[in-house]
């Protein structure tokens, strides 16, 4: 533990209290399940530039930027997870500790603005379906996403900045796998301004208050208008799609609204598993209700194979007529 002018220079991140055994089988789980992720998102992108079709929809626009945002999501967290799994090296610097806190928040309210913009896209596609083509271009696509990820990096900014100012007596042990808010500010020296504090509070209630409630209302109006217009068919194909759409917003907003929002301190392991769920179990399963049980993304997979196996196949047939002509 290094210490300057009474401020910690070093953190100790706990990580998981288990024993060998228990690591070793952590470790074999959270590699899958990071191999996992990222072939699945990757897989998304790749069909999203290939193909001509999904590369229209501004449904696939905004996956496939949604994809890469997960990417980047257990890129943040899993591999040093992983290290300290695998190696027991617990011990990260304040700076390192300080920019996986930014990137780590930054990253999630990007991804709070991500399901707010698909929120808007079903609302236009299904309550303005004649101004949809109009309103969701592919360059307001574009816009939207770019809008997202600024909003998202710009968000925490300051009151990271403020937290990193503090002062930090020791001990340096974060029980915690990763540098989250809460761990880092119960190690602050006392007395414990309240700026940094009041602006982290400030800015968790109104990025993922701000956006739940844009979803719960945005959803909330495409079921009233499917109830009221639809017919029984398009309404039980219509309610199966914003189902999932659903079932991704609440994988996401309710462990993280637990944690951020509502007062109170939590257990730390039941903090680690929440935590978990977002930062590792969402980017693994999101790929899976979004996209890959999808029939547009099932049709553009067998494109894709059509279209290579059709390659291989001009390009085994040109093989061997060079073979036939160099023989004769």
């Amino acid at each position: 533990m290094e210490f300057t002018n009474g401020t910690v220079q070093e953190f100790i991140l706990l990580g998981f209290e288990v024993g060998q055994l228990q690591r070793l089988l952590l470790l074999v789980f959270f590699t899958l399940l990071y191999m996992l992720a990222m072939a699945e998102n990757i897989t998304i992108i790749t069909l999203v530039v290939l193909d001509t079709h999904l590369a229209r929809l501004p449904m696939y626009i905004l996956l496939s930027n949604f994809s890469w945002l997960e990417i980047c999501y257990v890129n943040t967290t899993m591999p040093r997870m992983l290290l300290d799994l695998a190696l027991s090296n617990k011990i990260i610097s304040f700076s390192s500790c300080f920019l996986q806190f930014y990137i780590f928040c930054s990253l999630g309210s990007t991804e709070c603005f991500f399901l707010s913009s698909m929120a808007l896209d079903r609302y236009l596609a299904i309550c303005h379906p004649l101004r949809y083509p109009q309103i969701m271009s592919p360059n307001f696509c574009y816009v939207l996403v770019t809008v997202c990820w600024v909003l998202g990096f710009l968000a925490y900014i300051v009151p990271v900045t403020l937290i990193s100012m503090m002062s930090y007596c020791g001990p340096s042990v974060i029980d915690h796998f990763l540098c989250d808010p809460g761990p880092i500010l119960a190690l602050a020296c006392p007395p414990i301004p309240k700026a940094p504090i009041i602006s982290q509070i400030f800015m968790d209630v109104v990025v993922i208050l701000g956006n739940i409630v844009f979803a719960v209302l945005s959803y909330g109006s495409v079921i009233v208008t499917l109830m009221k217009n639809s017919s029984k068919g398009n309404r039980a194909k219509s309610f199966s799609t914003i189902s999932f759409h659903l079932l991704v917003v609440t994988l996401f907003y309710g462990p993280l609204a637990g944690m951020y929002v509502k007062p109170g301190e939590a257990d730390s392991n039941v903090t680690k598993i929440v935590t978990l769920c977002y930062t590792a179990i969402t980017p693994f399963l999101n790929p899976l209700i979004y996209c890959l049980r999808n029939d547009q993304v099932k049709e553009a997979l067998f494109r894709l194979w059509r279209r290579k196996a059709g390659f291989l196949k001009s390009k085994i047939e040109s093989a061997k007529k060079r073979k036939g002509t160099g023989n004769k």
